[in-house]
């Protein structure tokens, strides 16, 4: 197919000469999804020049370092929208030289569409293709198409070496704005850390909680679509599917990942709806080869589409995130080191946590080697409160926590999830909590509730 038709061409213009399009202080709605689908030579234009700064930049998820990196490193970025993941942009959010606002993935592409923020002036976004009906964008969706719809002027990149079977994956649908949103008609679903001793464990646990709820009569024998987080426990997880024995299962998520292309090989998935296709190098080579057979299995679709709490809520989807830390009573920190240091947002855990048929936090039970406790008196921040967390999973056990009271809840977290070193030390918190807690219902000592934070702060380690 031709890329750019001949009606357009005479558009065609230099990544150089799109740059200057940008001016000090603008706001740039982009393209992109989990560093995948995002523009890359208008970026370095601007690195290049630097005659653009104290730019607002709004984009869905994490994209990768010509937007995260070099132009916060360039000195040109003021403040960034949503969900990122880049260590100099985190740096940057941490030391107060970049304003972020950390907003649920469905919330975004609503909020531009509503005009709550500031104004887009430009779009700059990386397609597949063009045509003179629009634009076909690369293997994400994101929020590119409240950016282009939003936006003043829109630059269009087109990324020659994607595969043209990406055109026709997409679904591209427009919600609209209250009190005429439209009902969204769906009613089927249509290189990360390598795994560890603990992630593979964490994987045969889930399994084992599904199988336990399908035994129960609460879950069908085809469980529903499932939704992972992005991160090795989520690809750990999924390709403990692949041993279970389930077949013709769906996808409905934001991000699909490794395992997820492997299990549509092997039957396991039948179908899988996403924002992103975010894959590693090798997995991507046999993607863009092997389109033919995965086109019809994989849908991308809007963020706002993917994380859309109705469609969630509607579809029963089960949901697998991965926490920071998990405290005694099932509350969740998804985004802040210690409390304050953001890590990388909390992306569509939100999402998917309060309106899933079944929600699951998965986790190891300890980090840095040992030395931090991932199941802590009370989390340093809070992103899921107790009541949207059902099911806390380690490798060392499962703890639903469905119809349980918060004491109930402490005792299943403390004796199933938390790490053998540190079990004894949240037993003698609970107990002392306790004894001195005005109220019952949910005992704390507040003066020593976040006293293991503050250990690791002071020693390096949670260990007294």
């Amino acid at each position: 197919m031709e890329r750019v038709p001949e009606l357009l061409k005479s558009k065609i213009m230099s990544a150089d000469q799109a740059a200057q399009f940008i001016q000090t202080g603008m706001t740039i709605g982009v393209s992109g999804f989990t560093s995948v689908g995002y523009p890359k030579a208008v970026p370095e234009a601007l690195v290049r020049s630097g005659h653009a700064r104290d730019l607002t930049i709004c984009v869905g998820a994490a994209v990768g370092d010509e937007i995260d990196g070099a132009m916060v490193r360039a000195g040109l970025v003021k403040k960034r929208y949503a969900h990122q993941s880049h260590k100099d942009l985190r740096n940057a959010i941490n030391a107060g030289t970049v304003g972020y606002s950390d907003v649920h993935i469905s919330h975004f592409p609503m909020h531009m569409n509503q005009h709550t923020g500031p104004k887009i002036d430009v779009a700059v976004v990386e397609c597949t293709a063009v045509s003179e009906q629009g634009l076909y964008l690369a293997a994400s969706g994101g929020s590119a198409d409240a950016a282009v719809r939003n936006a003043d002027k829109v630059i269009v990149e087109v990324n020659e070496t994607l595969p043209e079977g990406l055109v026709g994956m997409h679904d591209i649908f427009e919600i609209g704005l209250p009190p005429h949103a439209r009902i969204i008609p769906i009613t089927e679903p249509q290189k990360f850390k390598p795994y560890s001793e603990a992630t593979r464990t964490i994987g045969v646990n889930v399994v084992k909680f599904l199988k336990q709820e399908i035994a129960a009569g609460r879950l069908p024998e085809n469980p529903g679509p499932i939704q992972s987080g992005v991160g090795s426990v989520g690809n750990a997880v999924l390709s403990c599917l692949a041993s279970s024995g389930f077949h013709g299962l769906s996808m409905y998520t934001e991000v699909m990942q490794d395992s997820a292309l492997n299990l549509i090989e092997q039957g396991v998935f039948d179908f899988v709806s996403t924002s992103s296709i975010a894959l590693g190098e090798e997995n991507r080579r046999r993607f863009y080869e092997n389109i033919d057979f995965f086109k019809d299995k994989i849908l991308l679709r809007p963020q706002e589409i993917t994380n859309h709490p109705e469609v969630v809520r509607r579809l029963g989807v089960i949901s697998l995130n991965t926490p920071i830390e998990v405290d005694i009573y099932g509350n969740v920190n998804s985004t802040h080191i210690m409390g304050t240091k953001m890590m990388n947002g909390i992306g569509g855990s939100g999402d998917f946590a309060r309106n899933a048929r079944v929600c699951i936090f998965a986790t190891e039970s300890v980090a840095k080697g040992g030395l931090i406790s991932s199941i802590v008196p009370m989390v340093s921040h809070v992103d899921q409160t107790e009541h949207d967390v059902q099911v806390i999973i380690t490798e060392q056990g499962i703890a639903d926590l469905r119809w349980k009271t918060p004491r109930e809840r402490a005792e299943l977290i403390i004796e199933n999830c938390a790490h053998p070193d540190y079990r004894p030390m949240l037993r003698e918190y609970y107990e002392h909590a306790i004894d001195v807690a005005a109220g019952k219902q949910t005992p704390h000592d507040l003066a020593q509730a976040l006293s293991w934070h503050q250990r690791f702060l002071a020693t390096g380690t949670m260990k007294p």
